[in-house]
């Protein structure tokens, strides 16, 4: 099979960090202060646009408080869990790697015992019906590591008595959140804004501080993860006094980042990029022989960590153990060539690919590059087949 012409202008299709927005150059990041604390007038106002643009262009209600944490979205949504479970009853809705995460903290570290798990494999949702307004829920909305995403917040009680949990790191500004419907809410700059890591953003509802600031956890807090003191939130987490250092460059690029999203035109824009970009290949699924998708129902399958599984009989007929190399040879190939970088798929999920197609991504890319997965799959393939020969 020949190489196909055309290649990406951008082989960045990493599930996180993200590819960087068109024409990003560090050129964008003069306005960046450095070398200065963070708690100084000009800094912390930088701080706080981050906060209040993202308030404003995803339509966050004016009653939540949004605020800046450490340690990404993982930082925020241990944060959460820590801070306001263990009240009463949890359900967690878990169908892939991270999902899975938040589970064993729940049972494991915090041990709680008024658990209910509902589990589904890669691929797959469980049945999101049988969530209990009575308890929490904790959930993730896009399942970064399977391309599954839950298709909306239809399931959830508005009458509901617990908290809902969300991590939401692959979805923000990729889906039309029901902000009501959601109590606890976070995310990274570093998905499909395509920002740097290590910082992680925690919305919460009202409902939440009350939480927050009537319960009290059984467990020792450690300081990084205290969000009330004398009974009271911290306001000042969510006005830009941030619990530790923040990267004042990466302050900087993100606000770069929401700079390009109003100028492209919004949430409804960054969503409508996304969705083009699935498009692309599910175009591209339909023409080819023997790849789909690991989601297979089209209403829960995620617009951002596109995720497919390879169903060539040839390759089904490989031991299992043979499987990921493979996969491991043909994204060498395609790293090789400079088309695409880190597109296999997550080192827990089935051996597959994952092809990040967040709003940052450009569509005319993601054309460019299906061709030379179909390219790739027949090399390493002549190759594997080689090798057994000569073995």
């Amino acid at each position: 099979m020949e190489k196909p012409a055309l290649k990406p202008k951008n082989p960045c299709f990493s599930s996180g960090p993200c590819a960087k927005r068109p024409g990003w150059s560090f050129d964008n990041l003069g306005h960046a202060m450095l070398g200065r604390s963070h708690r100084a007038g000009p800094l912390k106002k930088q701080i706080k646009d981050v906060i209040d643009k993202q308030k404003e262009l995803l339509g966050i209600p004016d009653d939540y408080v949004i605020g800046i944490v450490p340690g990404s979205d993982t930082g925020a949504f241990e944060m959460a869990l820590w801070s306001m479970l263990g009240q009463r009853g949890v359900d967690v809705f878990a169908w892939e790697s991270f999902s899975s995460g938040w589970l064993s903290d729940i049972t494991k570290q915090l041990k709680l015992e008024n658990v209910n798990a509902y589990e589904a494999p890669y691929g797959e949702l469980p049945d999101l019906s049988q969530a209990d307004p009575a308890n929490d829920t904790v959930f993730v909305w896009n399942g970064t590591t399977s391309g599954v995403r839950v298709p909306d917040g239809e399931w959830i009680s508005a009458e509901r008595e617990g908290l809902t949990l969300c991590d939401a790191t692959s979805a923000v500004f990729a889906y039309d959140l029901p902000w009501d419907k959601l109590d606890v809410v976070t995310w990274s700059w570093q998905k499909v804004l395509g920002g740097e890591a290590a910082h992680g953003m925690l919305v919460l509802s009202p409902r939440a501080v009350e939480r927050l600031e009537s319960y009290t956890p059984a467990w020792p807090m450690p300081k990084v993860f205290r969000l009330t003191k004398k009974g009271a939130l911290i306001g000042g987490i969510f006005q830009g006094e941030t619990i530790n250092t923040p990267s004042m460059l990466a302050v900087a690029d993100a606000l770069d980042a929401l700079r390009w999203v109003e100028n492209i035109g919004g949430l409804r824009t960054t969503i409508a990029r996304a969705q083009e970009n699935l498009k692309a290949i599910e175009n591209w699924v339909a023409k080819t022989a023997g790849f789909e998708f690991l989601a297979e129902d089209p209403a829960s399958r995620s617009t951002t960590s596109v995720c497919l599984k390879i169903t060539d009989a040839w390759f089904a007929g490989l031991p299992e153990d043979e499987k990921t190399p493979f996969i491991k040879a043909m994204c060498k190939l395609l790293d090789d060539e400079g088309v695409a970088y880190d597109i296999a798929g997550y080192r827990d999920a089935p051996a597959g690919l994952r092809i990040w197609c967040g709003a940052t991504v450009s569509g005319d890319d993601v054309e460019a590059l299906m061709p030379w997965v179909s390219w790739a799959f027949a090399a390493a393939k002549m190759e594997k087949q080689r090798q057994s020969e000569a073995a």
